[in-house]
């Protein structure tokens, strides 16, 4: 097996992922296309990995993207995650992962409505609830939850949500069985109410996409799978099972079924499509600014290689990493933005004064761009909370 060093593995991940000034992308759909995806949970994350990856990125580009040529879809898929994902690899991702996450979500959900008293028959109250939301929504063309909560009575029931937990709550019938339409593909999201960071999408039909032509489960895993290997490898089963969600016999089938090889990761076996053996080029170290739940830095399960010793101060505690200064392919920092506009960092390592003065000028950069936006992640690493006062 060819041996694959982290120094190798980071000149990859820089090039690949567009964290250069000469890999950067002129599209924002190229952007996406470099990682897969770009994580969503935290809407601004979506523009500012864009903004990290591109060349120049006008916000209104990224929008009409999403929510008028709908190139790039949000939609809820690997690990019950939502993404945003380019347009012709929906059913791709909707068969690979989004599915499965569906038929767990309707579970759920069955047992909610059992356990609020809503209706004995759980089932049969989700198939009309879901569709008099379809309903309404083809209606009306698009709409916000709380709209089509006052379109049809079984909407605007009360579910009873984690019955005897600390987390029991009150919610309305509507945002869950919407949520349970997105994921399985019926509806998808669209502009949200207010800015770019905000999270409170409407919501139109998924007919506004066009004709989707659904593939087999096994072979949209493989798809999923060989594209994950061209943008993240080399990568371990490890990683490639924890970025998928797939159970072990998933992820060994999508393997068996795309063409790849072995390399040895000082120690440890870690695949590569089969084409793609060639050293990496090296480049002169560069900087980049990347934001909370980033793609590239949730890319892969075993992070020693990119992340060090920093987990702690740029992780919170669930997994959910915060934002990140890199330098020539690694994290060696954190990132915050204050409430009058200043981006501020902090390195947890000596670099040099070179490499904290191309640092610096990315940060002015960034905060150029942010102009009177401000951003605050939805989840908190430590260092961003600290640097954020």
């Amino acid at each position: 097996m060819r041996r694959v060093d982290a120094e190798e593995r980071r000149a990859r991940l820089a090039r690949r992922h567009r964290l250069t000034p000469t890999s950067r992308a002129q599209d924002v759909c190229d952007a996406v296309r470099s990682v897969v995806a770009f994580h969503s949970s935290d809407p601004a994350s979506v523009f500012l990995s864009a903004w990290a990856r591109t060349q120049e990125l006008e916000i209104r580009r990224l929008e009409s993207a999403l929510y008028a040529e709908r190139t790039l879809v949000r939609m809820l898929a690997m690990r019950r995650t939502l993404f945003v994902v380019p347009r012709e690899l929906v059913p791709v991702v909707d068969a690979a992962a989004s599915q499965a996450v569906a038929a767990n979500e309707r579970r759920k959900l069955e047992k909610f409505i059992d356990e609020s008293g809503v209706s004995d028959d759980p089932a049969a109250w989700l198939a009309a609830a879901g569709a008099a939301a379809l309903a309404a929504l083809e209606a009306r063309g698009e709409a916000s939850t709380s709209e089509l909560a006052g379109d049809h009575p079984l909407l605007a029931e009360r579910l009873r949500m984690g019955l005897g937990t600390r987390w029991e709550a009150d919610v309305g019938a509507a945002s869950r069985v919407l949520l349970l339409l997105a994921a399985e593909g019926k509806i998808v999201r669209g502009r949200p109410r207010g800015g770019w960071t905000a999270s409170q999408y409407r919501w139109v039909p998924i007919e506004r996409l066009g004709p989707l032509e659904r593939p087999e489960p096994g072979d949209a895993r493989a798809e999923l799978l060989r594209r994950y290997l061209a943008a993240f490898g080399p990568v371990t089963e490890t990683d490639m099972r924890w970025w998928t969600g797939w159970s072990a016999r998933n992820a060994r089938a999508a393997l068996a079924s795309v063409r790849h090889a072995e390399v040895d990761l000082d120690g440890a076996v870690g695949y590569v499509l089969r084409d793609d053996l060639e050293p990496e080029p090296r480049e002169v170290p560069s900087a980049a600014l990347l934001p909370a739940l980033d793609p590239t830095t949730m890319g892969w399960k075993l992070r020693d290689w990119y992340l060090g010793p920093h987990v702690e101060a740029v992780f919170d505690r669930n997994g959910n990493a915060g934002p990140t200064v890199w330098w020539g392919g690694r994290v060696v920092g954190g990132w915050a933005q204050r409430r009058d506009g200043e981006i501020v960092y902090r390195l947890l390592e000596d670099l040099g004064e070179d490499a904290e003065r191309t640092i610096e000028v990315e940060g002015e950069r960034l905060a150029a761009w942010l102009g009177d936006v401000r951003v605050t992640p939805r989840f908190r690493a430590p260092l961003e909370r600290e640097l954020a006062g």
